[in-house]
């Protein structure tokens, strides 16, 4: 008999079984930036009886911990986590119950991770909300102010949130994103923007997934980095950990005939984030050129004529 099955947990709403799965068991660690740790604590608070939580959506460029954030935050409260992670093609029935078809021709229905948190009175994040469609996003209208329930067309329920229930979305500052509705935007506050991490705070985060690192190479790394901040370039911690994984990786390759670190080092900054990167000035003045390009002013002939039209009123011929 398989086990798995045995252990499958399950729960009766309105004479529907819903199958749940298990949380997330990570024990992250949270290195620096103890103000936003804070924040979105006091997010998930309730002062009084009428008083009902906060969904914060959480901003910043890839990279800069924003789901390790809320993924501490909920180890903290020691409450159950679940993460569902939002794509461009989430339907409305991914995010609540999706109907499986069971080897006996059976219908099994099982709840998404939001879903179980719901049920359980655990903490979901929503990761990468912005990548998610508006239809999607209006099933959880009901859920993310005073109501808190959603409804499932598919297992015809409505699911109400535990009293415990927490939530927040993570949305990466990036191009290859919706644009989602106000009436959600307006469910999802406040805004907690995660930074760039100084100095010491980059440093040790760097030296906690990498230990066994030499503290040469961690340092090189963070000056890399901590240059690239300055200029607003979007290298993150992460790309640090994986320049750092490859530059170890290549010298432990060539043991017998050790190569230089500085020349191992560069390589893999070349692989992890392109030769551009070689040069963090040249291409920080590069990104400001195309910056500028993209927001040109443009008079009234610019939307009526090509740049090329001899008939473009600025046109010189």
């Amino acid at each position: 008999m398989n086990k798995e099955n045995i252990s499958k947990e399950t729960k009766v709403i309105d004479g529907v079984t819903l199958n749940l799965s298990k949380p997330d068991t990570t024990q992250p660690t949270w290195i620096g930036q103890d103000e936003i740790l804070k924040q979105i604590h006091a997010c998930w608070m309730v002062v009084s009886e009428k008083d009902y939580p906060l969904s914060p959506r959480i901003t910043g460029m890839p990279g800069t911990g924003k789901t390790t954030l809320a993924m501490v935050a909920a180890q903290q409260r020691k409450q159950p986590l679940y993460i569902f992670q939002c794509t461009s093609d989430t339907r409305p029935e991914d995010l609540l119950v999706t109907p499986v078809l069971s080897e006996k021709g059976s219908i099994s229905y099982h709840a998404s991770p939001l879903v179980c948190a719901m049920i359980t009175g655990g903490i979901c994040i929503l990761d990468e909300g912005n990548r998610m469609n508006e239809k999607s996003w209006a099933s959880l209208a009901p859920l993310l102010d005073h109501r808190r329930y959603v409804e499932s067309i598919i297992a015809g329920i409505q699911i109400h949130a535990h009293k415990d229930f927490r939530a927040c979305v993570t949305m990466n500052n990036d191009e290859s994103t919706f644009e989602i509705p106000d009436y959600i935007l307006s469910r999802l506050q406040p805004t907690l923007n995660m930074c760039m991490p100084g100095y010491e705070d980059e440093l040790e985060i760097l030296r906690y997934h990498l230990p066994f690192s030499e503290e040469d190479l961690l340092k090189m790394t963070v000056d890399f980095l901590q240059k690239s901040h300055q200029l607003d370039l979007e290298f993150s911690p992460r790309d640090g950990i994986h320049i750092l994984q490859y530059a170890l990786k290549r010298l432990s390759q060539e043991k017998d005939h050790p190569l230089s670190k500085d020349e191992v080092w560069k390589e893999s900054v070349s692989k992890v984030l392109g030769e551009d990167a070689m040069d963090l000035d040249s291409l920080a003045a590069k990104n400001r050129r195309s910056l500028q390009d993209k927001h040109l002013p443009m008079g009234l002939g610019d939307f009526f004529f090509n740049d090329d039209n001899p008939l473009h009123p600025d046109s010189d011929t």
